[in-house]
């Protein structure tokens, strides 16, 4: 973990964590031993190489996708498995396992969630970023995973600069609207009392019309979305109609009290075993756990539980189907080596508050993981 250097603070919150697993689930013959690899890739290399000479067993971390890339060769050689603590999927590789938390799980819950309640038809709203590119990878596999269908995919740009323009295509609002106006002029044509009355209905509407989806994937967060978002009813995306669908990105005060996501769902990890983790951490170390903390601790409870057991660290024993609890809930590996976890759904509730509609599940079973929560 990075313990200097420009990512010294997140270090210091992995081990931070690391250590308090340490004296939740391990004994006495778990020895973890932290190293600072400077936050740099050839840092992690040496400090990796320094670990293996030491006949370390398991390589938790590192935090970086470059790192873990400079790692995996070294620790393959020596039959060595690593744990690391990246979100980008192209590290994974065979003995390489990612903790980082992902968008695939994310939008796999959520779109399971959205088919269980009836949704069929999806469109996707993204940045593009190569996390945008990243989603839209993953809502496709989603999609056909849930038996939903992606209508239409589009993009911003990274500034957001064009996003009124793309929200208006999206909502195909100058075909809409040219329906209502073609509607009103015919009504008025045929003036009669049924004609009036019709006409009377349509004096709130902007559009006529509807689209060619039923919950649309809005895939970003922080400032930028709480850009896109209000462009959403502006150009009549109705939130009546069309369910607006979110990834972790959502999970911020500010971006949660944004109006035009109310009703909106998103995927999180339980919320009660995130806050016995996050009240133990702020009794023990004095501050609140940064975002990544949930990360170190993971990995070194799952490594602590399997050396209780007995269990080798080999691939096999940490691929368990089964799955490990950590601090965000349930999680387990899937075939490409990245984690994939129990989470819930949430509701926005409006004033930066949600409320959970589906739990996250009790224990996993032996299909995909996205299923809908027990």
């Amino acid at each position: 973990m990075p313990l200097s250097g420009r990512y010294a603070q997140e270090g210091e919150t992995l081990l931070n964590a690391a250590q308090l697993a340490l004296f939740d689930t391990a004994d006495e013959r778990f020895l973890l031993l932290p190293r600072d690899t400077g936050g740099t890739a050839s840092g992690a290399e040496r400090t990796a190489l320094a670990l293996l000479e030491e006949g370390v067993d398991l390589i938790l971390g590192p935090l970086f996708a470059e790192g873990v890339n400079t790692v995996a060769a070294h620790a393959r050689a020596h039959g060595v498995t690593v744990v690391a603590f990246s979100t980008d999927r192209t590290a994974a590789r065979e003995g390489v396992f990612l903790l980082g938390h992902t968008p695939r799980t994310q939008i796999r819950r959520v779109f399971a969630h959205a088919a269980a309640k009836g949704h069929r038809r999806i469109a996707l709203l993204a940045p593009e970023t190569r996390y945008g590119a990243t989603v839209a990878d993953e809502a496709w596999a989603a999609a056909a995973l849930n038996g939903l269908s992606l209508e239409k995919v589009r993009n911003y740009a990274a500034d957001a600069s064009d996003a009124a323009d793309v929200v208006r295509k999206l909502a195909e609002y100058d075909r809409r609207a040219g329906a209502l106006k073609a509607e009103r002029q015919a009504l008025a044509r045929q003036g009669d009392a049924a004609a009036r009355r019709r006409l009377k209905r349509l004096e709130t509407l902007d559009t006529l019309g509807e689209l060619p989806f039923d919950a649309l994937l809005l895939a970003d967060g922080g400032v930028r979305l709480r850009q896109v978002a209000p462009l959403l009813p502006f150009y009549d995306i109705d939130p009546a109609e069309i369910r607006v669908l979110g990834t972790g990105l959502w999970e911020d005060s500010a971006t949660l009290g944004e109006p035009a996501l109310a009703g909106g769902w998103f995927a999180g990890p339980d919320p009660t075993a995130r806050r016995n983790f996050e009240a133990r951490y702020q009794r023990v170390f004095g501050v609140p756990p940064g975002a990544i903390a949930t990360l170190a601790y993971d990995a070194t409870a799952l490594a602590a539980a399997l050396a209780r057991a007995g269990a080798s660290f080999g691939p096999r024993a940490i691929g368990n189907r089964g799955g490990f609890v950590g601090a965000d809930g349930l999680f387990r590996f899937d075939d490409e080596g990245i984690a994939e976890r129990g989470l819930a759904v949430f509701e926005v509730a409006g004033g930066g508050k949600t409320r959970v509609v589906s739990p996250a599940p009790a224990r996993f079973d032996t299909g995909a993981g996205a299923a809908e929560g027990n």
